[in-house]
Parts: C-alpha cells; sequence; structure tokens
C-alpha cells in the first residue's frame, strides 16, 4: 500500500524525535524498518544493522512507537536491553511511559512484554486453528505446488503435461517396483522435473507417498477430501503403495525367492547331463549349487563334476556374457541377424542398443535379469577346465530390438 501502519509509526517517532531537538536528539540517516517480518524473531534485517550500529557507538537512543514492535518475545527483549545498557543507549516508546532505571519501571516493563508474548502465542493459535480447519474443508493454503498442479485463485488445478508425467510414474512403478531403474529412465527419456532438474529415487518416493494425488489434503498425518481433482486413481494408488510400504532390501529378497536358478535348463554337465539346482542350509546361511543330475540318480563316479556354486558359476557367465556383448563380432553378427527382419537397421543402432544394457544389468531385479539370460544364452557346457557359453543370435537381435524400439522394454532391460 501506499501509506500503511509502518509509514504512520514511523511518522509518530520522527515527530517525538523533532520534538527533543532542543534536547539535541537528531534523526540518523539510515531507516531500520523491517515491515512484514514478525517481531517474534531477531532474524530480522532492519534490526541487525540497528544493532551493529549500537555497537559501533552510532546510536545514543533507540525510538520505537511501542515496546512489541522491537520484540514480542520476552527473553530477546532482555537481552536487547542488556545490549542497549552496555553501550549506554537510552531505549524509549512513545506511547508507554516507564523509567527502566527503577524497580517499578522495570516491573512495568516485564509486564508489557509479556502482554506483547501473549498476544503474539494467541495469534499464532488463532492462525493454527483456521489453517486446520481449512484444511479439514480440502482447501489449499499454499507451500509448495506439487508436481502436476498449478495454483490459480488460491485453488489447485491439473497441469496436463505434467500431469501425464506423474500417471507415468506410478504406472511404471507398479510394474518395475524400483524407483533407481524409473529414474534412470525418466532421465534417459529426457523428462526433467520443473525446475529442470534430473529425477532421482528419492524424488520418486516422495511423489509416490503424496496423497494429493487421489485428490486428499493432509494436515499432521490426517487426511481430509480435498477441493481439487485428483490426477491417480485410488486403485493405483493402493497398488503402488503396497509396492512402497515394503523396504528396498525385502522387495529384492521376495523377488529373489520367486525367481528360479539363473542358469535352470542351461547348463550341462561334461557327461553331457543336466544340472539342475539345488541348495542347502547350514547354520541359517543358504548355499546353493548347481548338481548333474546323474549324479543324484546314478551316483558320484558318473561325473567328474558333481556340482558347482551357482553364485561362482552365475557371476561367472554373466561376466562374459556382458563381455561379449561389447565384442565387434558379436553386433555384427546381432545386426546381420536382425536385418533379416529390419533391412534398414544399421551396425550403430545395434551396437547403441548393445551398449544400453551393461550399465543397467547391476540395477535390474533377479527376474529380470533370468528373463535376459535365457533369452540371449543357448547353452553352458561346464568342464573340469572351465566353461564355454553358447549364444542365441535370434536372442540378441530380439533384445537389441526392446532396447532400440521399446521404452517400457528399454527401463527394464
Amino acid at each position: 500500500m501506499e501509506f500503511n501502519s509502518l509509514d504512520a509509526q514511523r511518522e509518530a517517532c520522527e515527530s517525538y524525535v523533532a520534538s527533543q531537538r532542543s534536547e539535541g536528539w537528531v534523526l540518523v540517516p539510515d531507516r531500520y524498518d523491517d515491515g512484514g517480518i514478525s517481531g517474534a524473531t531477531l532474524e530480522r534485517p532492519g534490526l541487525k544493522r540497528l544493532l551493529r550500529d549500537v555497537d559501533a557507538g552510532l546510536v545514543d537512543v533507540v525510538v520505537v512507537y511501542k515496546i512489541d514492535r522491537l520484540s514480542r518475545a520476552l527473553t530477546d527483549f532482555s537481552r536487547l536491553v542488556e545490549l542497549f545498557e552496555a553501550n549506554n543507549v537510552t531505549f524509549v516508546s512513545i506511547t508507554q511511559s516507564f523509567n527502566t532505571t527503577t524497580s517499578m519501571g522495570r516491573l512495568t516493563l516485564n509486564i508489557l512484554l509479556s502482554f506483547a508474548q501473549f498476544e503474539r502465542e494467541v495469534i499464532g493459535e488463532r492462525i493454527r486453528d483456521k489453517f486446520a480447519a481449512s484444511r479439514q474443508k480440502g482447501m489449499w493454503m499454499g507451500g509448495n505446488v506439487p508436481f502436476g498442479y498449478r495454483v490459480e485463485n488460491r485453488k489447485l488445478l491439473i497441469q496436463e503435461d505434467e500431469a501425464a508425467i506423474v500417471r507415468s510414474i506410478f504406472e511404471r512403478f507398479l510394474q518395475i517396483g524400483s524407483a533407481t531403474i524409473l529414474a534412470r529412465t525418466l532421465n534417459a527419456e529426457g523428462l526433467r522435473r520443473r525446475n529442470g532438474k534430473a529425477f532421482d529415487k528419492g524424488l520418486l518416493y516422495k511423489l509416490l507417498s503424496n496423497r494429493v494425488y487421489v485428490g486428499d489434503a493432509v494436515h499432521k498425518g490426517a487426511n481430509y477430501p480435498g477441493e481439487h481433482q485428483a490426477i491417480i486413481r485410488r486403485e493405483l494408488w493402493d497398488k503402488v503403495r503396497s509396492i512402497v510400504a515394503d523396504s528396498p532390501s525385502k522387495r529384492a529378497g521376495q523377488s529373489r525367492r520367486q525367481t528360479p536358478a539363473l542358469l535352470k535348463g542351461l547348463i550341462f554337465a561334461p557327461s553331457g547331463y543336466a544340472m539342475t539346482p539345488a541348495h542347502t542350509r547350514k547354520k541359517g546361511k543358504l548355499y546353493r549349487y548347481y548338481v548333474t543330475t546323474s549324479v543324484q540318480k546314478l551316483g558320484p563316479e558318473t561325473c567328474p563334476v558333481r556340482r558347482v556354486p551357482a553364485g561362482e558359476i552365475e557371476a561367472a557367465v554373466i561376466d562374459q556374457l556382458r563381455a561379449l556383448l561389447r565384442t565387434p563380432e558379436m553386433i555384427v553378427r546381432t545386426w546381420m541377424a536382425k536385418r533379416k527382419d529390419d533391412s534398414d537397421i544399421t551396425e550403430t543402432e545395434v551396437r547403441e542398443a548393445l551398449v544400453q544394457l551393461d550399465p543397467l544389468w547391476d540395477e535390474l531385479f533377479p527376474a529380470e535379469q533370468a528373463r535376459i539370460v535365457q533369452l540371449l544364452v543357448e547353452r553352458v557346457d561346464v568342464a573340469v577346465e572351465g566353461i564355454s557359453i553358447r549364444l542365441r543370435t535370434e536372442g540378441m537381435a530380439s533384445l537389441a530390438t526392446e532396447l532400440r524400439q521399446q521404452p517400457e522394454h528399454r527401463r527394464t532391460a
């Protein structure tokens, strides 16, 4: 406003200083106003400048309209008075007459300050009660505007371009259950937050936990029907929340328990017999193996390789597989196989598609790793001196197609 209460208080104080001109009072050139900042805190730019000038000896008298204009907190005001006294600075309130040099004057000051602090606390309670009542009615009360919405006339309205991303995030997370992979996929597709920054795992978990997207207004842990329109269906929200409720380690453990052995049906012993998954548990620890079927049925003398540790053989196969996908020979073979279905595809496109898999591998769930191994590996032969791997060229061509053409598959593979 052109003229407000702060201006009126300033004019009253200037008039009082002018009336004391005979005593040698002169206005300092600086103004120490803190308009719009609560007197409940000392973290105010104008007040800080005043205190620096007091310490520097540039101020002899501090003039205020009322004492609560300086501070509304009793303890803060006591510290200010001590600072003024230490620098021989006089404190004057032009609407409240008292003398702090006497015990009665100090009592009057403390009583006035107590009422000022009481008034501040009552105002705070009234504002908090109004805020809570407004939230219970579903009204938007300000703050950071959630991604997917905009504010018009103090109401949340759907921002369609952002809302489409929010829906995609919920649907994709429901499919893969991994915020890490989802964030990487969104960033790879060039999607960004409102401020232009990339998505990350922490932000996605916050977004997936924000009840505003199902049309709720939340206040201190309680949910109320909001005035705004929901972006996410309640059914989709419940499914996603059931996944998020489990810790990431627990979800990964469940996925591992539900996933078959990585090389099941692919691994064979020197005798030609298939090797089957087996496990044993000692002192609460699980040990996994691949055991030759002939050893189980006919005895240990039927095969020189009776069993191999599952973790070691799977790691060896995966390392070889990841290395082979980067070799020029395999890239060319995959390209030639793919050209049978797509004559326009180039070797560079195949190479770029296959290279995407390597950095994503460690982030994949075991079920997806098993699917890719089954797609790419035709046979693993175990011998006393080592292993050999036979790949499916057509499987590599299929994987290249997934990685190149379909964002959904690129996200999970």
